[in-house]
């Protein structure tokens, strides 16, 4: 089962909350008439309080739940707010937390529009490529000065931050989501029933951090997306080989030729990058961050840290969070 939660806030665009959530579910039933095994959704909506949230637009709704007793999801979606942020921003203070606990927990979180603030007032965006919508561009570089604006592009992503412009770009980031979720024939069957015009493709309007390069080899892209997934949990590459279709010997072969590396090495990479983020951006111990990350013996998450990069992970603290107070 996929845990996906919006967030609720005064000021939000409800369509950036109602479409995603449409076409969310439509991919589930379409993947569910294929296989009565597919992947279910439960689907919730979280606030600073359970009283009626007013949209822009007037429409009231009620969240599910609130920061303080919501659960951890596989995937939170930030809604757009009408012009200026200023006010939501600075009314609730309860959201930051919440979404850093949900980033440690290894969530992806999506935001679009002016919603992306509230990623940066986390610091969760910083030292991060990021998009914003475009009349908000120069108030956001100037109050954010240290996430990389992309200026340019309607989609970025970086580790599990993925920030969109425009509700437009949310749909074809949602359909992105639905792929990572069931397969891209269920996600063009979506894609062709919420949009009657041939729209570009995810990747050719989005900005990425370079953890999946392109390549042809499609199989192997779902296993990249399925690895970025997963990657806190325990993975056998036998069970991974089996779920793409794949003996474990060509399931190698074709992984290393589309990525250069080896399943292992391309896992141990997100592990290794999503725990450089948790030791600047979290006081959480060095042992709790291994287990975030996958990896119940810190020796052993030591040791390939320090491998990978050269420095011990407390080292790896120390050096970033002088450079951060030096800032």
């Amino acid at each position: 089962m996929q845990k996906i939660t919006f967030v609720l806030y005064p000021e939000m665009l409800a369509s950036s909350i109602t479409l995603p959530i449409e076409m969310l579910k439509a991919g589930e039933s379409f993947a569910r008439v294929k296989s009565r095994q597919a992947e279910t959704l439960e689907i919730t909506t979280t606030a600073q309080s359970q009283r009626a949230i007013k949209s822009h637009a007037g429409l009231p709704i009620v969240a599910d739940n609130t920061f303080a007793d919501s659960h951890s999801a596989d995937i939170v979606f930030l809604p757009a707010l009408w012009r200026n942020p200023t006010r939501a921003l600075n009314n609730l203070p309860e959201i930051y937390p919440w979404l850093m606990k949900q980033y440690q927990n290894g969530a992806i979180i999506s935001a679009v529009g002016t919603g992306v603030c509230f990623l940066a007032e986390a610091g969760l965006l910083d030292e991060k490529a990021a998009t914003t919508h475009w009349h908000f561009f120069d108030e956001f570089h100037k109050r954010y000065p240290k996430v990389i604006l992309k200026r340019q592009y309607f989609i970025t992503q970086s580790a599990n931050l993925y920030c969109s412009a425009s509700i437009n770009a949310l749909a074809d980031l949602t359909v992105h989501f639905i792929q990572r979720i069931y397969n891209t024939d269920i996600a063009s069957h979506v894609e062709r029933h919420f949009s009657h015009e041939i729209r570009r493709s995810y990747e050719a309007i989005g900005y990425f951090d370079g953890q999946m390069n392109k390549h042809p080899d499609e199989d192997i892209v779902q296993a990249q997306m399925w690895l970025q997934d997963n990657y806190n949990k325990e993975v056998r590459f036998s069970e991974v080989a089996d779920r793409f279709d794949m003996s474990v010997r060509s399931f190698n072969r074709r992984f290393k030729s589309a990525t250069n590396k080896s399943p292992l090495q391309y896992l141990q990479e997100i592990r290794i990058q999503t725990a450089k983020d948790l030791l600047k951006t979290s006081n959480l111990t060095i042992s709790e961050i291994a287990f975030k990350v996958g990896y119940s013996d810190m020796g052993h998450f030591t040791m390939l840290f320090k491998k990978l990069l050269a420095t011990t992970p407390s080292e790896y603290r120390t050096t970033v969070r002088a450079k951060l107070f030096k800032a």
